[in-house]
């Protein structure tokens, strides 16, 4: 899935708004371009989506490499990730504890598949 398909995807069932091509109808005829609304890249829009989303529990901690790892509990379903943002690592919880399975980190290059 990406960024951006994940993005609509947690507006429409956490935040409750409706996603159109190029904005979010947020209610009561206001809207907001997509390009403010990027819970993967900006801290406060992580916050912002943790905060409507209500979980019973979250947790968040920096490894040793300095990668942020996030734990959320939302009805009672877990999720968790570790990433190189903590906004993508609150992002990829969340999303994890409602059911969807953001992109992965694609793994490191080993020199293997080069043949």
């Amino acid at each position: 899935m990406t960024t951006d398909a994940l993005t609509a995807l947690l507006a429409k069932v956490i935040m409750h708004w409706s996603v159109a091509p190029d904005r979010f109808l947020l209610g009561d005829r206001r809207w907001s371009p997509r390009w403010r609304f990027q819970p993967t890249e900006r801290v406060e829009d992580a916050h912002r989506l943790l905060d409507r989303a209500a979980p019973q529990e979250y947790s968040m901690e920096r490894a040793q490499d300095g990668r942020f790892r996030a734990k959320v509990r939302i009805a009672g379903v877990t999720g968790e990730a570790c990433e190189s943002s903590q906004a993508r690592a609150i992002a990829f919880a969340v999303a994890r504890a409602i059911g969807l399975e953001p992109e992965a980190t694609p793994p490191p290059k080993t020199g293997v598949e080069r043949q």
